[in-house]
């Protein structure tokens, strides 16, 4: 698999960082488990603050231990998971939600036979009407049914109305602190716009010190 440094669990796999992201994974099974959080949407306050890393990571540990995982890029203004994953971001989620592919067309591989990836596709004139369509619940679905796992790769929350309405679509929210960077203030309002979104947040994950911890 092609991957970029930023992708600690692949390049190694017996590191501190690779535990800790074990540790996440477990929870989010047991998460999955007990509270049926199989959709899960990752955010942040604001940009910059590695989600679409940390996505890419979890998707990795979740791998590792035999589940099937499909990424979906849905910050189509600021996409990423294409270039960790060194794939082209051409035919994506947008082409699926106005209505001119399906969602099996546009799955892309990535060298590990249990992770699938969405790429955001072309910027929509209206991406939040999109979101809010029937058909992406239909998406969702079909999703979930073709993987164990869908990790969603959101914009922050914060900066996009985008966000609040892929969360309240979402089984479940991870959202993302970067330490050192992320105001508290900054923290509560999202975690207020996730409230009004009637979201479930089922963790926050610290970044960039010396631990990543969930």
């Amino acid at each position: 698999m092609v991957l970029k440094k930023k992708i600690q669990v692949k390049k190694h796999p017996d590191s501190q960082i690779s535990e800790e992201f074990d540790l996440i994974r477990m929870n989010m099974e047991f998460s999955s488990i007990e509270n049926q959080c199989r959709t899960i949407a990752i955010t942040s306050a604001n940009e910059g603050e590695g989600k679409s890393t940390i996505t890419a990571n979890l998707a990795l540990s979740l791998a590792e231990d035999g589940k099937r995982v499909l990424i979906l890029d849905m910050n189509v203004r600021n996409p990423a998971i294409h270039k960790i994953f060194h794939i082209k971001n051409s035919l994506g989620l947008t082409n699926v939600l106005i209505g001119q592919k399906h969602i099996e067309e546009v799955i892309l591989q990535t060298g590990d036979p249990l992770i699938g990836v969405v790429v955001s596709g072309p910027i929509p004139y209206n991406s939040e009407r999109l979101y809010k369509s029937p058909l992406m619940e239909k998406v969702l679905e079909k999703a979930k049914q073709l993987y164990d796992f869908v990790l969603i790769d959101t914009p922050s929350i914060l900066n996009e109305s985008d966000t609040k309405v892929i969360s309240s679509k979402s089984e479940g929210v991870i959202m993302i602190v970067q330490h050192g960077k992320t105001e508290d203030q900054s923290a509560i309002e999202a975690k207020k716009l996730l409230q009004i979104a009637k979201a479930k947040l089922i963790g926050v994950i610290v970044n960039r010190r010396r631990k990543v911890t969930f």
